[in-house]
């Protein structure tokens, strides 16, 4: 399989996508990556990610070739006869994941008894709250980004197409590596201040970027957005449930309809603002004043007095970004 992978990984085609059948059909342009078929619109701008084991095809030998993501077949992708290379691609990769399936017999038999007293074992005798915190700690980081993007990708339809552009981009990577995040997100809508998003993504409001003279204020309401949050991925099983949880255990995988239903209420949750004392002490951790944010909240200072008269720092120890890139990340939705 990773053979096959590594052959076909540079290949792309044009296709016709559509993601609900009331949807309009869409160009866009599939790739193969990882072990995912990635879906994009015209712009490189990912859509969504489909496993290879979970793709089907739902017009076997016709053209144009129709697949669809196992368990959703009213999202579809329609690739034409004249990108034959692609679909012979897709069709290899799937055939090579049908050979890696165990045949029936006695060890598949063993292995379902198994495996189903091992779920019975665990609902008699794990209580949620272990198996939630066995679950967090045995996740892999990249199952971690895997969810995190495809919640970013779902939630698309409340906060639009993240904002774009060279300088405003490398502005971002800059304030990534100072606050020790992997992926910063300005989106255009539906976020309020800040959205933390499994795999250290981080979903943020144009508004907290144009609206503010210094990057202070964004860095403060990330690292209040992360303080706040904890474990994401804490906060999507809890909502989506004690199936998912063990589907991710024993399988490494959570449902993508499940991720999107989920995404537009998390992206949309309104989460409270951090005790002071743990707040102070982690702008303090992170070399930020905490005074700038204490003002973004309430332009008088009365609610956050107790913030501004705590704040560790009478200037900034560490400048946040300079102000080039400030200038160039406040343009980053294009003004």
């Amino acid at each position: 399989m990773s053979t096959a992978l590594d052959k076909y990984q540079r290949l792309e085609a044009t296709a016709l996508w559509r993601a609900t059948p009331e949807d309009q059909r869409r160009d866009t342009i599939v790739s193969i990556g990882d072990a995912t078929l990635v879906i994009s619109d015209m712009r490189d701008q990912a859509l969504t990610h489909w496993s290879i084991p979970a793709v089907r095809r739902l017009n076997p030998g016709t053209f144009p070739a129709i697949y669809y993501p196992d368990g959703d077949p009213g999202e579809t992708l329609e690739i034409g006869k004249d990108e034959t290379q692609m679909v012979e691609a897709i069709e290899k990769l799937r055939a090579a994941v049908t050979r890696k399936q165990p045949r029936p017999g006695r060890l598949r038999f063993v292995a379902l008894l198994a495996s189903l007293t091992t779920v019975a074992l665990l609902a008699v005798f794990w209580l949620p709250g272990v198996m939630m915190a066995h679950t967090l700690k045995v996740v892999p980081d990249a199952t971690r980004d895997d969810i995190g993007t495809a919640l970013q990708t779902h939630a698309v339809r409340v906060t639009g197409h993240p904002c774009g552009g060279l300088l405003g981009s490398t502005a971002l990577r800059k304030l990534e590596t100072r606050l020790g995040i992997d992926r910063l997100v300005v989106v255009p809508s539906g976020v309020r201040h800040a959205v933390v998003l499994p795999g250290k993504i981080v979903l943020v409001s144009r508004n907290i970027v144009e609206d503010f003279e210094e990057p202070d204020v964004l860095a403060g309401f990330v690292v209040a957005a992360l303080l706040q949050t904890g474990d994401p991925l804490e906060r999507v099983l809890e909502s989506l449930g004690m199936a998912a949880n063990f589907r991710l255990l024993t399988t490494g995988i959570i449902p993508e309809d499940q991720l999107r239903h989920h995404a537009e209420d998390m992206v949309l949750a309104q989460i409270p603002r951090p005790e002071d004392d743990a707040l102070i002490a982690a702008f303090e951790e992170n070399r930020l004043r905490i005074s700038p944010y204490a003002y973004a909240i309430d332009p008088t200072g009365e609610e956050t007095l107790s913030l501004i008269e705590a704040d560790p720092f009478t200037t900034t120890p560490e400048p946040v970004l300079g102000d080039g890139d400030w200038v160039a990340l406040q343009g980053i939705c294009g003004g």
